[in-house]
């Protein structure tokens, strides 16, 4: 007995395309749909290991149903074009994972699922049906299970004929006569007015089926039911014809001729994932075992793993030689649980897996791989090399040497590409890159770096973004490894102190709240409050969700003056938040050196902006005291050092000058006028000596609006004026900056045309959303094309900014160190001694990174904590 998986692909895509985001690739591709459809194809694969699969599609056109009925699916929607230009994408994927497709016309997909497993059916094969559609259970029977997909596609029923009978009542095939009552408002099918399913199915099991009701319509007690089915007796038997799936149709198919699940093409199915940018599918695909033989690597290398071993490297390589570098390393929120346990070489003179266990605790063997690595001389060509550099000094290895970051050129080239393993580069990038498993893998994809320099290298210099790799992020990435190895120390009795504080604080907001309630709850249960707000303390409920009463921020903030208990679960959740996030998660990251070492991301934001995890310290809150406290715990190396905090003052609104070319806005800039207070002279038609707080607040809300692309709308609720006012201040603001005005106008068409924007210095950051048919999504795209170029920009100036301290810093032998950096703000550990010189040099370097036509502005401050600082 085989077993056959037939799909139901329309269904399935369709549910797929409503159920998941609406991803796209960073060519503007869709792929929600796809990547619904493939995460249920691997899953069920898997749960049923069918011997074939086959994937029926409807085809475009009339079928002999719209013969029959020419208003058969009428008034149902055209299929939008994100989901249509998904249907080849999904076609080709199936032909590689061995799954033949199956489409006819006249007949719908229905119909050749029904045919197909009717067919198999009488050969003795078992056969399972994967659809989102319940029309397809009629077709379960004793060989034929019928999966239905649940909650888009995440979930599934399995139905055989008597599971159908013990959930519904019925039999399968009665379930035809129970739509041909209720019809089928999707498809255009009538059946009878005012029968719906409940009322079908108690018919159709008292009476079995549709004609033997019609025969029996005496016996209908309910006046105007027997009317309904007495006037509309017709289109009932109709609409069951119309429910019915055929199971004739001319499938020419044999199907011992099926492909063999065993026949699958692991590498396009893998190339195809890395071009989607399904890196979680391509993950979990790694893990199966291959089906296929593998052809042997072009070349041999040499496993070492004995010190003796290594003294094959010694001297092996000379001047000017490129090598390729990858290593195998050990993550951790600890730096101390952070190593490299393995490094990979390729070059045209032998490639080596080198295992490292044995190697540090052996003087002369880590002496051979110190000279080697810390050679300036042999060129090195690495991936993502931030994290050997942190982890190789843990053992007195200073990597030198080091001439290209193929992860970092992909991330320039195309910020998504930036999330991609080296082995998925390699499978996007080189055509004739074959995967293999172990030691051997990992030396061929280090092999691959070789051709990924050759490419990537070459895009970069087309790219114009030569400076910014070479000049910026390669070097930024030594500065951020310093920075992980020094750290952030914590002041672990402050943290204690503060939590003890914050617990009695939840503690006393906790009993407020329940003294305000009337009785004790879960705070954090949605549903319980829910039921507090919106049954016994009757506040109006604005929001419901099938689990219940929506009780997230915009609900409470809308409440805020219904009843005091709204503003101290507010704060408790505040509370709450802060004591988990950034109490107890700091606490969880202090090293055994009383410090907390961040692990620093280059290749993660799409904007060009740094990322901090493990913990994110970029995260700290600010906008509150309560989450300012925070910043007391974190205090300087040691005694006698302080913290010096520098940050850019109004930095997006200087590089938007620039890039605009504004005169007005460059003139108020350089000649160091409040540009807030200036803009609110101009919008509030005031003198500049007379403007407001107020006014100046609220010019300062448009200043920074305009910059993201904020709408009259939304600057009305920003500012609690009407619509027709935020529209004055925006029209005004356009007048005094007309070249603002032009730039935005004119960003938008660039990223329509080309896909995408660039910032000063070339980074470019993808946006398909802008041409989007979705007008929502569209208006999101356009904003983002807006902000984008002035972001990034933004970002651009900070990493400059890091660099030219960092490098001053060491020119002149001084002791201070970067220890952090958030978007617009350098944290520095400084001796006392060094204090003044080192906020002159910080906020010089920061105010001459880049030549702008606008003067950029520093500022410094200092003290005992990051607080104070």
């Amino acid at each position: 007995m085989a077993r056959l998986l037939v799909i139901d692909s329309n269904s399935i895509m369709n549910r797929a395309f409503y159920a998941n985001p609406d991803f796209t690739t960073s060519t503007g591709l869709h792929t929600g749909a796809v990547y619904g459809f493939m995460n249920m194809l691997l899953r069920i694969r898997e749960d049923i290991a069918p011997d074939y699969i086959v994937a029926a599609f409807d085809r475009p056109g009339k079928t002999f149903r719209h013969d029959e009925y020419e208003d058969y699916k009428a008034g149902r929607k055209g299929m939008p074009d994100e989901l249509a230009q998904q249907f080849p994408v999904i076609k080709e994927l199936l032909s590689y994972f061995a799954v033949d497709i199956l489409e006819i016309d006249g007949f719908e997909a229905d119909d050749v699922i029904g045919t197909l497993s009717l067919q198999a059916e009488e050969d003795g094969d078992e056969v399972f049906v994967l659809s989102g559609d319940r029309d397809t259970l009629q077709l379960a029977s004793k060989l034929t299970k019928v999966v239905i997909t649940k909650k888009g596609v995440s979930q599934t029923e399995v139905y055989d004929h008597d599971r159908f009978v013990e959930v519904f009542g019925i039999t399968p095939t009665q379930f035809i006569d129970v739509k041909g009552l209720m019809g089928d408002a999707s498809d255009n099918i009538k059946g009878v007015p005012g029968i719906g399913e409940k009322t079908a199915f108690k018919l159709i099991t008292e009476y079995g089926s549709i004609e033997n009701l019609l025969m029996n319509l005496d016996s209908i007690t309910q006046k105007k039911l027997k009317e309904n089915l007495t006037e509309y007796r017709e289109d009932a038997i109709f609409s069951k014809r119309l429910a019915t799936i055929i199971r004739t149709a001319p499938v020419d198919i044999d199907l011992t001729k099926l492909r063999s699940q065993e026949a699958y093409d692991i590498d396009n199915i893998r190339r195809m994932f890395s071009e989607l940018q399904f890196k979680s599918l391509l993950d979990k695909f790694k893990a199966e075992p291959a089906k296929e033989e593998t052809a042997p690597l072009p070349s041999e290398f040499t496993a070492i793993d004995s010190p003796s071993e290594l003294a094959a490297l010694e001297g092996k390589f000379k001047k000017g030689d490129l090598v390729a570098l990858s290593f195998d390393i050990r993550q951790s929120m600890m730096l101390t649980e952070r190593d490299v346990t393995s490094v990979y070489v390729a070059s045209d003179k032998g490639d080596y897996a080198i295992s490292l266990s044995f190697i540090m605790s052996d003087g002369k063997a880590l002496g051979i791989l110190k000279d080697f690595l810390e050679d300036e001389e042999i060129r090195k060509v690495c991936f993502n090399v931030k994290d050997a550099y942190t982890t190789l000094r843990s053992h007195g290895i200073e990597l030198k040497g080091v001439v290209f970051d193929a992860n970092l050129a992909a991330y320039l080239l195309d910020p998504a590409d930036g999330k991609l393993s080296l082995k998925d580069l390699a499978l996007k990038n080189i055509e004739s890159f074959t995967l293999t498993e172990g030691a051997e893998g990992r030396v061929n994809e280090t092999r691959g770096l070789h051709s990924l320099y050759e490419k990537l290298g070459k895009a970069i210099e087309e790219a114009g973004l030569r400076e910014l790799l070479f000049d910026v992020e390669m070097p930024l990435t030594f500065i951020l490894s310093d920075m992980e190895i020094e750290g952030f120390r914590v002041d672990g009795r402050m943290l204690d102190t503060l939590g003890d504080r914050f617990r009695k604080d939840i503690a006393g907001m906790e009993k407020e709240i329940f003294e305000l309630a009337g009785e004790t709850f879960n705070i954090a249960s949605p549903k319980q409050l829910g039921v507090i707000l919106f049954e016994k303390l009757d506040l109006p409920a604005t929001k419901k969700t099938k689990t219940g009463y929506s009780t997230n921020a915009e609900v409470l903030e809308s409440l805020r003056d219904k009843h005091p208990i709204i503003s101290r679960i507010m704060l408790y959740r505040q509370l709450t938040k802060i004591y988990s996030t950034y109490i107890e998660g700091l606490k969880a990251a202090i090293d055994t050196d009383g410090k907390i070492h961040s692990n620093f991301n280059q290749t993660l934001a799409t904007t060009g902006r740094l990322s901090s995890t493990e913990p994110n310290l970029q995260n700290i809150p600010i906008r509150t005291e309560m989450g300012r406290e925070i910043r007391k715990v974190f205090i300087p190396d040691k005694e006698g050092d302080l913290l010096v905090s520098a940050d850019y003052s109004q930095i997006e609104l200087r590089v938007l000058a620039h890039i605009a070319g504004d005169e007005n806005m460059i003139e108020a800039f350089n000649n160091d006028i409040d540009i807030h207070r200036k803009t609110a002279s101009e919008v509030f038609n005031v003198p500049l000596d007379e403007v407001t707080p107020l006014q100046r607040s609220n010019a300062k809300a448009v200043n920074f609006g305009i910059v993201y692309g904020i709408s009259d709308f939304s600057l009305s609720g920003d500012l609690g004026i009407t619509r027709k006012e935020a529209g004055e201040y925006i029209r005004i603001y356009f007048e005094r900056y007309p070249k603002v005005k032009k730039y935005l106008e004119d960003i938008v068409e660039v990223a329509r045309q080309n896909g995408y924007v660039t910032t000063i210095m070339n980074r470019k950051r993808y946006i398909p959303e802008v041409n989007d048919r979705n007008k929502i999504v569209q208006a999101a795209g356009v904003r983002l094309a807006m902000n984008s170029p002035i972001q990034g920009s933004a970002a651009d100036i900070i990493k400059v900014a890091m660099v030219k301290v960092y490098n001053a810093l060491r020119e002149r032998n001084l002791k201070s160190k970067l220890i952090l950096q958030v978007h617009d703000e350098l944290i520095l550990n400084v001796p006392a001694e060094e204090l003044d010189e080192v906020q002159k040099l910080v906020t010089s370097e920061m105010e001459h990174a880049l030549d702008l036509k606008v003067e950029l502005k520093a500022e410094g401050s200092y003290g005992s904590t990051w607080y104070e600082a």
